[in-house]
């Protein structure tokens, strides 16, 4: 397995993947292969994918402001999970995240997701309970559209 950063030639295997997780929420101008390309201007080195035989089975997009980095949109393939890899990819973005002095990471993991939330407790991340947490939309045709996928395999 390959950890590395992610770059723009990325995005269709890595929007590939997104497609395939379950209660995952993908931006319509976030999440496009424009909105990622600025994202990833402005963050050359700190979001990080996961390659197993030429295919991407995990990916943080991983920002900063120079004070806080954030971790959005990581994932693991179902057929790849529990074998490290989140923790892997973590740690890469972390490392590449220190290496740009930021002190501080936050993520946001949707309340019903249990899998995401259960990983973030067994990696040691502290859940905040002091905080709430808002939305200003500057951009209503940005919308949200959450997978569903039908689990009949």
């Amino acid at each position: 397995m390959l950890i590395r950063s992610m770059t723009i030639e990325d995005y269709d295997k890595v929007y590939t993947l997104w497609k395939k997780i379950e209660g995952f929420g993908i931006r319509s101008v976030d999440d496009s292969k424009d909105g990622i390309a600025r994202f990833l201007k402005r963050n050359p080195t700190t979001s990080v994918v996961a390659v197993i035989d030429d295919e991407i089975v995990g990916a943080i997009l991983c920002g900063h402001d120079g004070r806080t980095g954030c971790f959005y949109h990581v994932c693991v393939e179902k057929t790849h999970r529990h074998r490290g890899i989140a923790t892997q990819m973590s740690r890469y973005a972390l490392q590449q995240l220190k290496k740009e002095q930021v002190s501080k990471v936050s993520l946001v993991a949707f309340s019903d997701n249990a899998t995401g939330n259960a990983c973030w407790h067994e990696l040691g991340w502290e859940e905040r309970k002091d905080l709430n947490c808002y939305d200003y939309i500057l951009n209503p045709d940005n919308t949200v559209i959450f997978n569903k996928i039908n689990n009949e395999e």
